[in-house]
């Protein structure tokens, strides 16, 4: 049995290493390569570029490529590029567009590693009959009797668990995540030593086809028509301002609305089939309810049954939760107070054992129910 679980000698162990050109996966296929696998590198492109700079660091850009390119010359690995831009239009971008001017707010580095990542990239290196599918993300995977289990990494302020959430078993049984039980500042030493070109290359930070963060510019170059101007009410039903587009305003928003106020004002609930937006005091952010689509479930009945913890968002913290799973769908109800939740999130669930936090999977966050409004506003402002 070789480091990665499977029974083979390293050296007659073929992996693929999915490789953005930032530190962590750089690191992780020096490491196969050192152990002594047979490693293929493989770079996604999977957008038209966008001129980078210091505020403006991002994932998957044309010197991310020459970056995993340049790593693989050194380690003396194959390396190949990967054409996805079609398809990261199609599923990454319009979902993302779509989910915004429905009044959500998206997670587009969940639906990437859902598709091209973990669907396409997975087949293709089955298709290279390699043993692992290997990546640089600190999340924790766990083979107990060929079933491979998923939990929180050792570095919780890594931890990358939320965005994975909706890696199904068979994925997991063939990915492995070398990174899942060591410290970011542990890795960027190992790429040091490495002499890696990029050991001290600064973290992505902004999603990749979104430059500094601006989302309503992505949305105005592809969907311009969803600049359509609304009404503003407060939880009363009274107009008492305008907007100009929902897709300007997320849920639990402060800045930005342009309406004044004695008390702050948050944005409490986006009606797009109405195009108005709903604004209230802080108190009425507080959610009791959630309802999930699209379910992967990893964990057990018996442990969905049981009170467990979720996150609602990646930096947001543990809450306790009662998980109702019915078919296609679920209704959690959360036990501890929590403001802002959003639909078009995912909402993640844990639960706690010897070994850590293991993932049971997880559902896209579809509609909140407010804990202190009434039910007859609840079922007003709450349409979809």
């Amino acid at each position: 049995m070789n480091s990665l679980g499977i029974n083979k000698s390293t050296k007659n162990t073929k992996v693929v290493v999915a490789m953005s050109g930032g530190v962590d996966s750089s690191v992780v296929a020096a490491l196969m390569k050192k152990e002594g696998y047979e490693v293929t590198g493989i770079t996604l492109k999977l957008y038209d570029d966008t001129k980078q700079s210091k505020e403006n660091r991002q994932c998957c850009a044309g010197q991310d490529i020459l970056d995993a390119k340049r790593v693989s010359e050194k380690i003396n690995i194959d390396h190949k590029i990967l054409f996805y831009q079609k398809k990261f239009k199609s599923e990454v971008i319009e979902s993302f567009i779509d989910s915004y001017a429905a009044g959500e707010t998206p997670i587009p580095c969940v639906q990437c590693n859902q598709t091209v990542k973990f669907r396409d990239l997975f087949k293709y290196a089955k298709d290279l009959k390699a043993d692992a599918l290997v990546t640089g993300h600190y999340v924790s995977r766990l083979q107990v009797n060929g079933h491979a289990n998923m939990y929180r990494a050792k570095d919780q302020k890594r931890d990358q668990s939320y965005f994975l959430f909706s890696t199904t078993q068979e994925q997991l049984d063939y990915l492995r995540f070398p990174l899942g039980k060591i410290d970011k500042s542990e890795t960027r030493s190992i790429a040091e030593k490495l002499n890696l070109n990029v050991a001290t290359k600064p973290d992505s930070q902004d999603i990749c086809f979104v430059p500094n963060g601006d989302y309503a510019s992505v949305i105005k170059k592809f969907r311009p028509e969803s600049f359509k101007p609304g009404k503003i009410l407060d939880i009363g039903g009274r107009q008492i301002g305008d907007h100009e587009g929902i897709i300007n305003y997320t849920i639990g928003q402060r800045r930005g609305i342009r309406v004044s106020s004695a008390n702050p004002l948050y944005v409490i609930n986006i009606n797009p089939e109405k195009n108005i937006i709903i604004v209230g005091e802080k108190d009425c952010l507080e959610i009791g309810k959630i309802t999930l689509r699209n379910l992967n479930i990893l964990g057990s009945k018996k442990e969905l049954d049981q009170i467990i913890n979720i996150k609602v968002r990646s930096t947001g913290k543990m809450l306790k939760a009662k998980v109702k799973i019915l078919k296609t769908y679920a209704d959690v109800e959360i036990l501890d107070k929590e403001t802002g939740i959003s639909p078009g999130q995912a909402c993640v669930f844990y639960s706690k054992d010897k070994i850590g936090d293991k993932v049971l999977g997880g559902g896209w966050i579809h509609k909140t129910i407010n804990k202190n409004l009434s039910t007859n506003l609840t079922d007003l402002i709450i349409t979809r």
